[in-house]
């Protein structure tokens, strides 16, 4: 059935998704599992739920509900239709002085407690996919994480909560008069509820079990819990519906109880023989006040150890030496130093360590061990066999079983030939992941995966009367073992309880109860080998949110994950899917990927899938367009010259008949011709650069000069003023500036390189490198780019230069002018007349450079209040995509300016003049260059 007509009356077209490269791209969540949807919607109201609802039971097809996908048991992909609510539902209310906080399920964790951190408060669920993962699925899964445990998981730290039944009713339990409703609207429910509580109740050893459960962490099954610790069918049914994995019905909005975030920290890794004498350490270390305790067995440690920022430690680990991440907390210097003390002397002195403690409370090198920590799971399944698929596995045992546990599943890791098998896991709650690397296009290998699952049920559940599930949720891959688990009373209500509130089974079909038994077998996702680029990606999501394109096309995750779709389809023969998908992969996945690289910086392994877009786009040019590529490159003053004269021309053509007398010119040329580029409102005529300032000869400037400048192509064409107020400030700081006689048609080769035009790109980067060795008195002066994205690109140019330009890229320092401002120009000027509040848009290559610092110190030098937006990303510009693909920069740039709106400021800021131009069209003022802001708040010495 083709599902869009029918889904069209009741949502618009531009948000239900049919088209194969859509289906494919959400095939995939962050698990092992794979399920191709027959259609994606995204719903934005409570009404379009409701709606969904009714075409569901209408049509007899499963909803499923997603958020970001970075959910690790299957819970998350479907073969009906999958709803997408990761673009809306993104409200974040601080309450109560941020006592609590209200939010939609669209809402990133990360992105909540960053808007708390003022209040010295955070959610208390805190998985390492905080940063990705949002807040439907965290309260979905019942997530916990690092340090919150049992106590402030999603359950305990739930205030109210509105959701939709399946049946279309809407119920709020912040509404006093909602209680009563229940009753009345939905009384087989309410009714069902009572008894459902009665026959809980009235069984003692099940009421035992329960509570025994639950002072682990437990995600299997429903969250029986909920029928002891609330009486009232309202309340109950809230709490059932986390950790109900969508399964019970849709949140809409949730209030949660916020927890201290304690704003001093000491962190360090505790180094042990072995990883039983890392368990044996845990409850001393939990008696000394420890709020995060993470378990690194060997193998996972060595699998970190050559990443970036890694402790030089780990390179010299040897046999079974184990480590605990732990992190004490307080909320003063001196109380932490005490805690610390304390902890040391009576419990951390004592325990057989491998190496002496060390312990840090730089903010840098703490986030860089959490980073590690966090970041495990993708880092250990990047060093897997090419094509083989990754099993995590999320188990808890009683704290006082950990050792034998892992004992008992390491033998099984053994007989089962699982050799590179990692450990870590959050030891303070007994809680374990272990990853697995399984080939799964055999059937050999499929059962010897069910074999090794079955024993280790028996382990867990009978042995140590653990939880085969600890914070991971139930979700396909331990749907089939739930009544294993809880037993057959318990299991018979959990069934009981899905019956009532959806009898069609419709909502989430084959996730927590599921009769199948070899559900955990099936729809597994393989991992084929594509590109060497990104053959490490698990696709677990952590690059989503830095994407510009992730609420316009698709994302990192998705562009990858269409890849090894093409993979697959090849494989299966399918060769008409395969051409429809690659004739639709070249807007979304090529034309509106901005190359920036941000994706990587959030990656665990550093994948950027840029590089994938820029090879696959190069792959894609004919030999006449690279050629034309270095034609143009090789004859760039020419094209520099003739642009300078379209751009004055089209300036004139504002003037004469109005300012937007260009943007509709072009705008009807593009509908002629779809690769021309529109105007931009804020783009202004660079100013010819006078290379003679300060009344001087070139010659004699070359002799007095200080630093080279390199004006940038953009920067001359469209920069304004730029140049001669770099000069200006340079003067005010007593500096000599050279700007190269012969400047024009060099450019350091971004174009190019981004687009895909090797090598273009090549003869560009080459051919400036040789000019600055001239410039630069071959190299004792410093180079100054005035566009962050080009000084980024001068400075990771060197593998594309001859060996000759290698060795004088060697001694070359390029600087940008946020290092210009920071490090040299501030020290030497005054700042007479600082500005009341300021706003920063920071740029890509601000994040990768790691020049957001020195941002920060040129805003508190320069105003009174200067702000960084926490919606802060790419803007999608990449250098020319706004003119092209406006939309990308639109879709990009709307979460920061509508926050940037939201009050007024004196001045917007950044450095990069395409970013300016695309923040300016997206907030209504006009961003302008850090140089200017230098120079409005400055004067002589």
């Amino acid at each position: 059935m083709n599902l869009a007509p029918a889904l069209q009356s009741i949502l618009p077209k531009e948000r239900i998704k049919t088209r194969l490269i859509d289906l494919y791209a959400y095939a995939s969540d962050a698990s092992f599992y794979y399920l191709v949807p027959q259609a994606v919607v995204q719903p934005i109201s409570v009404e379009e739920i409701q709606a969904l609802f009714h075409f569901s039971k209408k049509y007899q097809i499963n909803l499923t509900f997603r958020t970001a996908g970075t959910s690790l048991s299957g819970q998350a992909v479907t073969d009906g239709i999958l709803v997408d609510l990761s673009q809306h539902w993104r409200k974040i209310q601080v309450e109560e002085n941020g006592e609590s906080v209200r939010v939609q399920i669209g809402a990133v964790g990360g992105a909540v407690n960053t808007i708390l951190k003022k209040y010295k408060r955070k959610i208390g669920p805190d998985p390492s996919s905080i940063n990705a993962a949002m807040i439907g699925g965290i309260l979905s899964n019942n997530a916990s994480g690092m340090c919150c445990g049992v106590a402030q998981n999603s359950y305990h730290t739930l205030k109210y909560i509105k959701f939709v039944l399946p049946n279309g009713l809407v119920f709020n339990t912040e509404e006093k008069s909602d209680y009563q409703r229940l009753e009345i609207e939905a009384k087989e429910i309410f009714e069902g509820i009572k008894k459902l509580r009665e026959e809980v109740l009235s069984n003692t050893s099940l009421v035992e079990k329960i509570r025994k459960k639950y002072k682990m962490k437990n995600t299997v099954g429903y969250g029986l819990n909920a029928f002891i610790d609330y009486e009232h069918p309202l309340d109950i049914l809230a709490h059932l519906l986390i950790g109900g994995e969508g399964t019970l019905g849709f949140i809409a909005e949730a209030v949660l109880r916020t927890v201290p975030d304690y704003p001093y920290k000491l962190t360090g890794m505790l180094y042990f023989p072995d990883i039983q004498a890392a368990c044996d350490a845990i409850p001393a270390l939990k008696a000394s006040g420890v709020e995060a305790l993470e378990l690194m067995d060997f193998p996972a440690l060595k699998s970190i150890a050559n990443l970036k920022d890694a402790p030089e430690i780990l390179k010299s680990l040897t046999g079974d030496q184990t480590a605990l991440l732990t992190e004490y907390q307080a909320n003063t210097k001196e109380e932490l130093q005490e805690k610390f003390n304390y902890a040391f002397e009576n419990c951390i002195s004592k325990l057989p360590l491998a190496f002496e403690p060390v312990f840090t409370t730089d903010a840098y090198q703490q986030a860089n061990l959490w980073k590690l920590r966090k970041g495990l799971y993708p880092a250990v399944a990047a060093v897997r066999q090419k094509g083989s698929a990754i099993l995590l596995e999320d188990v808890a045992f009683p704290v006082e079983n950990l050792g034998a546990g892992i004992r008992d599943l390491r033998k099984l890791f053994e007989k089962y030939n699982y050799t590179s098998a990692n450990i870590i896991g959050h030891a303070k709650d007994g809680n374990l992941h272990f990853i697995l690397t399984q080939l799964i296009n055999e059937e050999k290998e499929i059962r010897r995966y069910a074999n090794f699952i079955e024993e280790m049920v028996e382990v867990v559940v009978n042995k140590y009367q653990g939880a085969l599930k600890g914070e991971h949720g139930t979700g396909r891959n331990m749907a089939p073992f739930v009544e294993t688990e809880w037993g057959g009373e318990a299991y018979q209500i959990m069934k009981k309880l899905k019956e009532l509130i959806d009898p069609e089974y419709l909502l989430n079909t084959g996730v927590i109860i599921n009769p199948d038994k070899s559900a955990h077998l099936k729809h597994l996702k393989t991992l084929p080998i594509i590109e060497e680029e990104v053959d490490k990606c698990v696709e677990c999501g952590f690059c989503e949110n830095r994407c510009p394109s992730r609420d316009f096309t698709l994302t990192p995750r998705q562009r990858i994950g269409i890849r090894r779709a093409l993979q697959r389809l090849q494989q299966e023969g399918k060769q008409k899917e395969c051409a429809q998908i690659l004739e639709e992969y070249k807007f979304d996945g090529l034309a509106t990927c901005a190359t920036d690289g941000m994706c990587a910086t959030d990656c665990p392994v550093d994948i950027n899938t840029g590089e994938l877009v820029k090879r696959l786009r190069r792959e894609n040019h004919s030999p006449f367009a690279q050629r034309n590529a270095l034609r143009i490159a090789k004859n760039f003053k020419l094209v520099e010259k003739n642009t300078r004269f379209s751009l004055k021309v089209g300036n004139l053509v504002n003037v004469v008949f109005g300012k937007k007398a260009m943007p509709r010119l072009t705008s009807s040329l593009r509908s002629i011709y779809k690769n021309f580029p529109l105007w931009n409102q804020y783009l202004e005529v660079g100013n010819e650069v006078n290379h003679t300032q300060n009344n001087s000869k070139v010659q004699n400037l070359t002799a007095q000069a200080d630093f080279v400048y390199f004006p940038t192509c953009i920067s001359r064409l469209m920069g304004g003023t730029a140049a001669n107020t770099l000069l200006s400030v340079a003067k005010k700081a007593n500096l000599h500036i050279l700007i190269p006689y012969n400047i024009q048609g060099h450019c350091c080769g971004q174009a190019f390189s981004s687009k895909g035009f090797s090598e273009a790109y090549q003869f560009t980067a080459n051919q400036a490198i040789e000019s600055l060795w001239t410039w630069t008195k071959e190299g004792r002066l410093p180079v100054i780019v005035d566009v962050t994205s080009c000084t980024f690109t001068f400075q990771h140019s060197r593998n594309y230069l001859s060996a000759e330009n290698q060795k004088r890229f060697d001694q070359m320092q390029f600087l940008d002018t946020i290092d210009f401002v920071a490090d040299i120009v501030l020290p030497r000027i005054q700042i007479s007349q600082p500005k009341e509040s300021i706003v920063f848009h920071p740029v890509c290559s601000v994040y990768k450079m790691g020049l957001l610092k020195k941002l920060e110190k040129i805003g508190k030098l320069c105003a009174k209040n200067s702000v960084i937006p926490q919606f802060a990303g790419c803007c999608g510009m990449a250098g020319d995509r706004g003119f092209f693909v406006p939309a990308l920069t639109q879709s990009a740039t709307l979460n920061e300016a509508s926050e940037v709106k939201q009050k007024s400021y004196d001045g917007y800021y950044s450095s990069a003049k395409t970013c300016e131009m695309a923040m300016s069209e997206a907030v209504g003022k006009s961003y302008q260059s850090i140089l200017e802001l230098i120079e409005e708040v400055s004067v002589n010495i």
